[in-house]
Parts: C-alpha cells; sequence; structure tokens
C-alpha cells in the first residue's frame, strides 16, 4: 500500500515536465516552488528518476539565481543558501529551530508576533530542561573519576549530551530526560573506549579488554592493567543500570543484547587496532564492513531501542541482531559523515586511515574526487534509510524509526564543518552554546503574548 501511495505521490511532478520528460523551464521563475520541490526531492528512496531529475533541476536553478543575485527577497535568498548546504530533510529540527525563529522575527509585515514571543519562552523552557539533564550527567561523569583518572581521553560530556538532543529533545515527561541522561552516559563511555584503542592501550592489552567485555563478569576485573579497570567497572556498572531499570519497569532481560552490543563494538575496535600496528590499509569496503560497527552507531541504538520502546516486543528484539537495515544505513551515514569531518585530525593522532584515506590508496585518485564519491554513497545511503522507514512490516515503532533517522542528521550536522565532536571546530562550539547555554531574550510583555495566542488560536 506504502509503495502504491508513494507511487502516486512522484507521478504528481509529471504535470511539471514536458513533452521530453524533462522538467519545463518557465518553472524556475518561482523560487519558492523550486526550493519546495528541491527539498521533496531528498525523499527520494532510489531508482525514481523523477525525484532525481527534480533534485538536479531545481539545484541548479536555485544554485544560478542565488550567484546571478536573481532573488530579491533576502530571507527567501537566505533559505535556498541553506538548502544548498543541506537540505531540511537531513538537519535537526532542535539545532535549526533558533535559526529559524530569528529569521521569522526579522521578517517584514506578514508576521504574528504573538507566535515568535511564545516559540522563544517554549525554547527557553524546553533549554533549562536540558540543563538540568546535563548537570545530572555531570555529576555521574565526575563520580566515575574517568576524566580525572585517564588523562589521554577525551574530556567530551558536553558534546556527548549533544547528540542526545537530536535523538530526544522532547520536554513533556521524564521519559526524555532519561533518555537524555542515559544516552550521555553510553556516549560518554564510546569516547572513553575509543580513546583506550586509539591512542593508549597496547595491542595485548586491548585483547584482554575485548575478552572482558565479551566474557562481561566483573571477576575479569583483576586481569586488566589499572587504567583499563576503572573503565570497565565504569562500564559494567552503567550498562547493568540500564538493564535493571528495564527489569523494573519492563519485566524484560535485556542485557545480553546490550552486551553483543558492546562486544561487537570492541571487536571492530581491535581490529582497526590491528590494521594499524600492522600498518596495513584495507579497501574502502573492507574498511566499510567493519567501520559502520566500530563508528558506535548500533551500539547506540540498541540502547536507544530500550530507553525509547514500550513495550519492548520480540520481533524487534530479533531484529537487533542482526542489526536491521534500519540500523545499519542510519550507522553508515554517521560513519561516512564522521570521516569526511575527522579523517585529517584523527590520523594526525594516530588512528586508522578512514574511507577516505582507503579509497585514494585503492584507486590513486585525488582527495577532492573521493570526497565526492563519499558524499555520493551518504546520498544513496539516506535513499536506503528512507524506504526502510516506511516498510511496512517494520519490528519498530514510529519512534524508534525517528530515532534512527534523527542519529543521521546528527551526523551531518556535527561533522557539517570538520570535527564536531571536538573541542578546535568554532561552528560546534557556537551551535552548542546556542541551543545549551544561551536563552532567548523574551519580550517584557511575553504574559500578554501567551494571552493574544490562545485568542489567536481559539
Amino acid at each position: 500500500m506504502n509503495d502504491i501511495l508513494y507511487g502516486y505521490v512522484t507521478d504528481v511532478f509529471n504535470c511539471f515536465k514536458d513533452e521530453k520528460g524533462n522538467f519545463k523551464a518557465n518553472l524556475c521563475k518561482d523560487i519558492r516552488g523550486m526550493l519546495q520541490l528541491y527539498e521533496a526531492s531528498y525523499f527520494e528512496r532510489g531508482n525514481e528518476r523523477t525525484l532525481e531529475l527534480a533534485r538536479k533541476f531545481a539545484r541548479k536553478h536555485l544554485k544560478k539565481s542565488l550567484e546571478e543575485k536573481e532573488i530579491l527577497d533576502l530571507q527567501l535568498a537566505l533559505l535556498v543558501e541553506r538548502a544548498l548546504e543541506l537540505p531540511l530533510h537531513w538537519r535537526v529540527p532542535r539545532v535549526d529551530a533558533r535559526w529559524f525563529m530569528d529569521l521569522y522575527d526579522k521578517r517584514v509585515g506578514n508576521k504574528n508576533s504573538y507566535l515568535v514571543e511564545f516559540a522563544k519562552l517554549d525554547f527557553n523552557l524546553v533549554q533549562a530542561t536540558h540543563q538540568n539533564d546535563l548537570k545530572d550527567s555531570s555529576r555521574w561523569w565526575e563520580m566515575t573519576c574517568l576524566g580525572s583518572k585517564l588523562d589521554f581521553v577525551r574530556d567530551r560530556l558536553v558534546e556527548n549530551f549533544f547528540w542526545t538532543i537530536a535523538v530526544n529533545f522532547e520536554n513533556e515527561s521524564c521519559e526524555g530526560s532519561y533518555f537524555r541522561i542515559m544516552s550521555t552516559k553510553v556516549n560518554a563511555l564510546i569516547t572513553v573506549i575509543d580513546d583506550i584503542y586509539d591512542v593508549y592501550g597496547t595491542l595485548d592489552e586491548l585483547e584482554l579488554f575485548t575478552s572482558a567485555v565479551e566474557r562481561w563478569n566483573v571477576d575479569v576485573i583483576d586481569e586488566l592493567p589499572g587504567y583499563m579497570k576503572i573503565c570497565y567497572l565504569a562500564l559494567h556498572n552503567t550498562i547493568n543500570e540500564i538493564a535493571n531499570d528495564a527489569m523494573k519497569e519492563q519485566g524484560a532481560l535485556i542485557i545480553p543484547y546490550l552486551r553483543k552490543a558492546w562486544g561487537d563494538l570492541c571487536r571492530s575496535y581491535l581490529q582497526e587496532a590491528k590494521w594499524y600496528h600492522s600498518g596495513y590499509t584495507p579497501n574502502l569496503q573492507e574498511y566499510l564492513d567493519n567501520a559502520w560497527v566500530s563508528i558506535s552507531g548500533p551500539l547506540i541504538l540498541v540502547h536507544a531501542y530500550f530507553l525509547v520502546s514500550t513495550p519492548i516486543t520480540s520481533s524487534a528484539l530479533q531484529s537487533l541482531h542482526p542489526y536491521h537495515n534500519i540500523i545499519r544505513y542510519s550507522a553508515m551515514i554517521l560513519r561516512l559523515a564522521n570521516d569526511l569531518g575527522t579523517s585529517k585530525e584523527e590520523l594526525k593522532r594516530g588512528d586508522v586511515p578512514k574511507s577516505v584515506e582507503c579509497y585514494m590508496n585503492e584507486t590513486g585518485v585525488s582527495e577532492e574526487e573521493t570526497r565526492e564519491h563519499i558524499k555520493l554513497l551518504i546520498n544513496e545511503t539516506w535513499k536506503k534509510l528512507n524506504k526502510e522507514g516506511v516498510g511496512v512490516d517494520l519490528p519498530f515503532s514510529g519512534k524508534f524509526v525517528e530515532v534512527a533517522v534523527s542519529l543521521g542528521r546528527m551526523a551531518q550536522c556535527v561533522y557539517e564543518y570538520g570535527d564536531g565532536h571536538g573541542h578546535s571546530n568554532p561552528q560546534a562550539k557556537d551551535r552548542i552554546q546556542a541551543l545549551l547555554f544561551q536563552p532567548i531574550v523574551v519580550s517584557s510583555h511575553v504574559g500578554d503574548s501567551v494571552t493574544h495566542l490562545v485568542k489567536y488560536i481559539n
């Protein structure tokens, strides 16, 4: 049924084509319509020539209109410029909220001032909740001593929390806060363990740690070197806490699934460490077969499933291992976006070659050509994720599907201007500051604004 409806929707575009099957040239005069056509084309699910043509056609003319300064409406020009950088379907709504509020606030005429004041107030209320969640996460981080005892790891608690907002920023219940706090803990542990494998542990030590995670028994801690004991204990206690909560709330035994996900991650890290220590550079496919797991996307989404799903279903559990395509494609977008933004910096700190380097080594093409190829892979993977997300036999709830799509979106956001998970990226720092720590100035008459808005809605 979905395929029939989708086919009907794409057929709607046929009225905009000429007798040769090309989009009519006179359409380019309607800039706003072209922008909407361009945005719609990013919902393509693969092998859909109409949407493919729509994207190329709209992009060409929108870009030309910008370059030749044909768009007289400044706000429309800004919308076009932003869409050409990254389409709305690939963006994080919460991260973009301030930008759109600022744009709307500057509109001349045809503007509801009460609406924008209400939006600002809502933004600030949600931000205050996020700040409280971050405080709770910070207390846990300090308690683990991971940042203070392991001086070689990246202290990225705020950045790790930032990821959770894209996936679940809602403010309506304590469930959202629980998701953000627990997901931040998972993200922080991923960052620490990634640094252990990438920049500090010897190969022998990494094999010991991988084995310890696979066995998931606190008794193995005596086999580990001192710095690993601190990390392993924090990992063991935190993940068991999530499992205990699921048992109390839903009566579900989830520790085997969490344990499997951490084992898979550590094995993928170990494989990369072996490549690095042997000086081996895999080809692109060999690298990606391991790297879509080592980027931690599958682990993040397995944990996310248990944090957002009520009830937990047997059909969904069967799709967590082996990982469902929803998980695989989201993780692949995360991996490729990460590689485009971080490969140079990670090579400097002693990491394994990423997809950019693997493809250049395999084919001998330039870095510029390689980056275009990786961008093409990201685009193709988004089409696959679009298709999976509307499948009729999905074992997952709509909420979890949205989480998986949002992880792909957050990858595009964090690595759009380089390594947004690091401290050296000014654009990423500005985004985090605006989203988490800088409230929007609200009119002193906001109470009157809310009253007027309620009357306006009614």
